[in-house]
């Protein structure tokens, strides 16, 4: 496919973003509609539209990329079964406390419970965390595009992020989480069904029904699930299950960008359907993707395709674009691109309006009934959302100077640090009810817990006998900065116990 067909079918698509955004927001673009929706959210709409927030680009390529390691394999599953687990808990325990005190922004509990400096350190936290998260995603695309688009036509690298943010401010700035319900539906559908139509194009290009690709790849030397040989290393069994259901708790039920989506349905029992039917749906395309990938390794050994080099390095994140966009046809690349970018746009514009609907609610207190009335404030909200637009378009123009690992594991390595804290508060908040803490001191512990981790992580298997951490690395964080609260903690007052 050439780099001008390609970038056509950008610009129709993102058109067709655009046109949904004016239709939702014509009737209404106030606060009420970016933060919440108007609290009237279909359940199934935020059920499917949360598949492409939470999958993005880096599912997409990355997971498929690294089935071709003898080390990894299907791993990932063993994880994606820990989100599952964690996706429950999350419905069972974190959606009741939220709804029960009506928040806008999750990290409202955290003020009423600690203290005003815990829950700007908490709010911090998320803003730092996400910001980050959701550069290395948009990260991930945008350096396809400019390799397989933008090179052609001469486009530095620094301007394809700048118009692909540009794109993403036009259809979010005004109708915000209730556009973003709409736009992350579409994008999901085209997400879903790129994973099943790319299947069927690698089947009929190696001669398999569906179902001789499905024995194919379980015979396969990049199908193994369960590893539960050595303790010591990254892959096994228990340490990506507890890895999975904390990195979950920590990165969707403590983070603003998706349990906002869920806070704006219009009860506890519809937000819970939607998260059960979410979960059910993500473990099922997870196997989708992992199987993608053996696929991949397959069509190339078939067709002597070698991974794509990239200043020296073997990337493995490459090995799906190249194979879509060179080698299946006109039809399988327009249904990859369409996939990719779905993919990542649509966990960027959610980031992009939580990130904003964080500063806005969090800092500027827009939620408060005595700022409600200030006809200034959805001008200071687009100034916010341009503000962190910007900001992640610094970050991510810095990882590209620096980045020289997998994307996946760095995006969670950094979760590990940054989530870690999250996890230790609303622990604290949720088990200690009989204290509290000495407000001021907080931004200390959540400081120190992820030094500490550093060093740990670090010097691991010299310190812990060649045990290798992995994402259960956001699990020792956490109970890090538990103790650390421990020991600032004083008993509650009446007011402090929710």
């Amino acid at each position: 496919m050439s780099p001008t067909t390609i970038l056509i079918i950008i610009i129709i698509y993102f058109g067709l973003l655009i046109l949904i955004s004016n239709i939702v927001s014509k009737k209404s673009s106030d606060n009420d509609t970016f933060f919440k929706a108007n609290k009237n959210s279909k359940w199934y709409l935020v059920a499917f539209g949360m598949i492409g927030t939470a999958l993005s680009g880096v599912t997409f390529i990355s997971v498929p990329g690294e089935v071709g390691n003898p080390d990894l394999q299907f791993k990932y599953f063993q994880f994606v079964l820990g989100n599952a687990i964690g996706f429950l808990i999350i419905a069972k325990v974190l959606l009741p406390l939220y709804y029960r005190m009506n928040l806008t922004s999750i990290y409202s509990y955290i003020e009423q419970r600690l203290g005003v400096v815990s829950y700007k350190t908490a709010a911090s936290i998320f803003l730092i965390s996400r910001t980050i998260g959701s550069a290395f995603r948009l990260y991930l695309v945008v350096i396809v595009l400019q390799r397989y688009v933008f090179d052609a036509f001469d486009v530095p690298f620094a301007l394809t992020v700048l118009i692909s943010l540009g794109l993403i401010f036009a259809y979010t700035y005004r109708g915000g989480l209730k556009t973003i319900i709409i736009t992350d539906s579409l994008q999901t559908f085209f997400l879903v069904s790129s994973v099943f139509l790319t299947i069927i194009f690698i089947c009929q290009s190696l001669d398999l029904s569906f179902f001789q690709a499905f024995e194919t790849v379980k015979e396969s030397n990049y199908s193994k699930i369960f590893f539960f040989e050595d303790y010591l290393k990254g892959n096994y069994f228990w340490k990506q299950i507890l890895g999975g259901i904390f990195v979950t708790i920590a990165m969707v039920g403590l983070d603003q960008d998706l349990m906002q989506k869920n806070l704006s349905c219009k009860n506890i029992g519809e937000a819970q359907k939607n998260m059960f039917t979410f979960t059910g749906i993500f473990v099922v395309i997870n196997i989708f993707f992992l199987s993608v990938g053996a696929l991949l390794y397959m069509f190339a050994a078939k067709n002597g395709i070698e991974i794509p080099m990239i200043d020296g390095v073997a990337r493995t994140d490459f090995l799906f674009p190249e194979i879509a966009l060179k080698s299946l046809g006109i039809v399988p690349a327009v249904v990859f691109l369409l996939g990719l970018t779905a993919a990542t746009f649509a966990t960027t514009d959610s980031a992009l309006t939580a990130l904003t609907t964080s500063f806005c609610v969090d800092f500027l207190s827009m939620d408060k009934s005595e700022n409600k009335s200030n006809t200034t404030n959805v001008r200071t909200r687009h100034f916010v959302h341009i503000g962190f637009s910007l900001l992640m378009f610094l970050v991510i123009i810095i990882f590209n100077a620096v980045n020289d690992a997998s994307v996946v594991k760095m995006i969670f390595k950094i979760a590990s640090y940054t989530y870690g804290p999250l996890l230790g508060l609303y622990a604290f908040g949720l088990f200690m009810k009989s204290k509290t803490v000495h407000d001021k001191l907080v931004p200390f512990i959540c400081l120190i817990s992820p030094a500490i981790c550093f060093f740990i992580s670090k010097y691991s298997v010299e310190l812990l006998g060649n045990y290798t951490l992995d994402n259960e690395l956001i699990i020792v964080n956490g109970f890090i900065t538990f103790i650390g609260l421990l020991l600032i903690s004083k008993p509650a007052t009446e007011n402090t116990r929710y």
